[in-house]
């Protein structure tokens, strides 16, 4: 088995996307209407997917009140600092400046403008092929 996707409840999922598909090389891969405004996101390599959407039923949780260790979106970044510069200038926040872990690894946290966490990473020996 392999993970499909996973689904964050969001206050703007279609401007939320566009974000996401301008800034960070997502694609659309499904959309759909009111009231839920779904919108499925798949990574630059079409490897993995994040379904936005807008349940009615459901608050929005108040992710930029969220330590962003409870829950993050992590980005593959081959240049984590020009990319950091990029998305500031987009309207991303700074969290967590770009750190080197003991494993090698280059990371940092950012949100998004509407709070989500997510994080930049270049990993010393890639995990994932």
């Amino acid at each position: 088995m392999r993970i499909e996707h996973v689904a964050v409840q969001v206050s703007d999922p279609s401007a939320i996307a566009d974000w996401y598909v301008t800034h960070l090389g997502c694609s659309i891969a499904r959309s759909g209407p009111e009231p839920l405004n779904i919108r499925f996101l798949k990574d630059g390599a079409g490897q993995s997917m994040m379904e936005l959407y807008r349940n009615p039923r459901v608050a929005v949780p108040d992710y930029a009140a969220m330590d962003v260790m409870l829950l993050h979106v992590a980005f593959v970044a081959d240049d984590p600092a020009a990319d950091r510069d990029r998305l500031v200038a987009a309207g991303a926040t700074i969290v967590d400046p770009l750190t080197t872990t003991p494993a090698g690894d280059q990371i940092m946290m950012l949100r998004d403008p509407w709070g989500l966490a997510l994080q930049l990473v270049k990993r010393k020996d890639p995990m994932i092929g």
